[in-house]
């Protein structure tokens, strides 16, 4: 088949490109010829809330990668809506997640199945957002008018597709494994690329810091005097999407000046592998959520987890088999890791891991597209 994915991809960075770059090599692996249509202009500087929106890696090997999306101009909309149309792709795939975009992506998604022969399938990481805006249903009804099937990652992105559209083909695949980061590291290279030490043993809240991830949680959870008796650290390995003031200010009233190790920048995919390396449990002390790309890293990479019991991770980390599931409340998540260290759960965990981890393969992402195109 011809499959165009419309989307972020290199020279951005970030879990988007991640994902619409594996899932691209995934349909090239099957045998279809595929190209991905990516950003001239993703965020104007004044919206983008982080340092920079480029990946400071070298250009992905094998994939045809096109800028042509301006996500603010109108009329590039048409101009990529009619290249698209053009080249007459079976399957138009798009990974909505914000509806900042619904505009661009809706438009150029009608103008490009009007060769009535492009299917539009979209991969829903959201279609109601963690942090709500003004107009974010409105632009959610337009590019969910203009999609033929949907697939879903969490029953609660499903859920939630049901106040925009009830008719369309839907299919429910799992988030697949980010196993794009390159082989698992000893804990002992890890270490020392970071220059971490030995002797302690280390948590990690991973990716971007949005409010609705829970780190003051994870912050007031670590103050727990019973981490006081442990040699246990807490890295903190992202950039601030929202002000990081607060959390220095947080850390600094808990007394945990120290105890926390930052790391805030973007970590780039090289070095991905470090940071889970080092790590004996992933935390993802959430308030909300949908699924989470970290959930599939920490699976490629075989290190238990720490959940919240919210929107769709607990339906990927099974309580008491990967790792734990709890409410998002400072004490629950205390109470879990103090039992993960003092009890030694990391090898039961692992062991749990490897049986679980392999209903993630990318191929049944792909087979959830063309199914929702049918």
């Amino acid at each position: 088949m011809k499959i165009v994915l419309l989307g972020t991809a290199w020279p951005y960075r970030g879990g988007l490109a991640v994902y619409n770059e594996r899932l691209a090599r995934q349909f090239a692996r099957e045998g279809d010829d595929v190209t991905i249509h990516t950003f001239t202009l993703q965020y104007p500087s004044f919206l983008f809330p982080g340092k920079t929106q480029y990946s400071t890696e070298p250009a992905p090997e094998g994939l045809n990668i096109v800028r042509s999306l301006n996500s603010v101009n109108p009329l590039n909309w048409i101009r990529t809506g009619r290249a698209i149309r053009k080249l007459a792709p079976d399957i138009l795939v798009i990974k909505f997640w914000l509806p900042f975009m619904a505009p661009a992506l809706g438009t150029v998604a009608r103008i490009a199945r009007r060769n009535r022969k492009t299917k539009v399938v979209s991969i829903l990481d959201n279609i109601i957002p963690h942090e709500h805006r003004p107009g974010d249903r409105l632009f959610g009804k337009y590019f969910t008018r203009s999609v033929d099937g949907f697939v879903a990652m969490s029953d609660s992105v499903l859920e939630d597709l049901s106040q925009f559209d009830t008719v369309k083909p839907r299919v429910f695949c799992r988030h697949p494994l980010y196993d794009n980061f390159g082989a698992r590291t000893t804990r002992d290279e890890a270490l020392k690329y970071l220059g971490l030490d030995p002797e302690q043993r280390y948590m990690l809240f991973f990716g971007l810091i949005r409010d609705y991830k829970g780190l003051d949680l994870m912050l007031k959870a670590y103050a727990d005097s019973r981490f006081r008796n442990m040699n246990v650290k807490l890295i903190v390995a992202g950039e601030f999407y929202s002000g990081s003031e607060k959390y220095f200010e947080l850390e600094k009233e808990l007394g945990l000046e120290g105890m926390v190790i930052w790391k805030s920048d973007f970590v780039p995919d090289s070095e991905v592998r470090y940071y889970f390396g080092a790590a004996d449990i992933i935390v993802q002390p959430y308030k909300s959520a949908t699924q989470s790309g970290v959930t599939q890293i920490a699976y490629h990479f075989e290190k238990p987890m720490l959940v919240t019991d919210v929107g769709g991770l607990a339906e990927i980390v099974p309580d008491g088999k990967v790792g734990y599931v709890v409410n998002p409340d400072e004490h629950q998540i205390a109470d879990a890791l103090v039992d993960f260290f003092e009890n030694r759960r990391q090898d039961q965990f692992s062991q749990g891991i490897l049986s679980e981890k392999k209903q993630y393969d990318w191929s049944n992402m792909t087979r959830s597209v063309r199914k929702a195109a049918e």
